[in-house]
């Protein structure tokens, strides 16, 4: 899917302190298109997810903005449906069926139940899910419950999804799986996807963009254009130049941690 220039996520030199000590971001910088897929990629403790919660409003700077089609976060989750956000964990609630827990958003926002039920199932479909309405949680593999977090997500239909590591505890079949499908919701659903990472393969095979953060305190340290095209399938690990993206990617993300260590 082609990115507009309607630029929906602006962060301006954002700095979150926790503890009134402990500097998570420091003068952060970065704008995102509608219909980009942008990874956050960095090591641990950089500050990718604190971006993260920033953009979905669980978080507020300690300075500097972060605006979301040019409102604040808060602002636009009270009024839209706009941005949903899908955690590492499922974090689905295990006395609620599948189908349940795929209507809870949208049974708290209130509104037509029959419609509502549609389209649950039209996302738990998406997500292969279909056959599994009446599952528990409990049933379901670590992979399927992911399914279920995405289509929960997906059901109020987004314009921006926020994924922070969802697929880190993961096995690597399983990861490459819901990466393929993953891509394939993006491009019909026409979002816009911040993911959180430290898997460079991952970010190089999903991501339009990546912006490389530094160590602690995090900081916007390179951003890198993943002109590879789309649909893009399973083989494409094998070509040499998803390779020299990769080992691009890899450069760039040590020159970061460098750096941190000469300031």
């Amino acid at each position: 899917m082609a990115a507009s220039s309607m630029e929906v996520v602006s962060y301006q030199r954002v700095s979150k302190v926790f503890n009134s000590e402990t500097v998570a971001l420091m003068e952060f910088d970065l704008s995102i298109k509608k219909g980009e897929f942008v990874s956050f990629l960095g090591p641990s403790g950089c500050g990718k997810s604190t971006a993260l919660r920033l953009a979905a409003g669980l978080e507020r700077p300690s300075n500097g903005t972060v605006k979301i089609f040019d409102k604040s976060p808060k602002k636009v989750i009270k009024q839209t449906n706009d941005i949903a956000f899908v955690f590492q964990d499922a974090n689905l609630l295990p006395w609620r069926t599948i189908l349940d827990n795929v209507l809870l958003p949208l049974e708290l926002r209130g509104g037509n139940k029959k419609e509502q039920k549609k389209e649950a199932i039209r996302v738990l479909e998406m997500v292969g899910l279909k056959d599994y309405l009446d599952y528990y949680p409990r049933q379901l593999s670590g992979g399927m419950k992911m399914r279920v977090s995405i289509a929960r997500a997906l059901a109020a239909k987004p314009k921006i999804l926020l994924m922070d590591e969802p697929f880190a505890a993961l096995d690597e079949i399983t990861r490459q799986t819901l990466q393929m499908e993953l891509l394939d919701i993006w491009q019909k659903e026409e979002m816009t996807i911040l993911f959180v990472t430290h898997n460079v393969f991952e970010a190089v095979f999903l991501s339009t963009r990546i912006a490389v953060m530094s160590a602690r305190p995090g900081r916007l340290s390179s951003e890198m254009e993943v002109d590879l095209p789309f649909p893009r399938k399973l083989e494409l690990r094998t070509d040499p130049s998803f390779s020299q993206y990769v080992e691009d990617a890899s450069l760039l993300l040590e020159g970061s941690s460098i750096k941190r260590e000469l300031i």
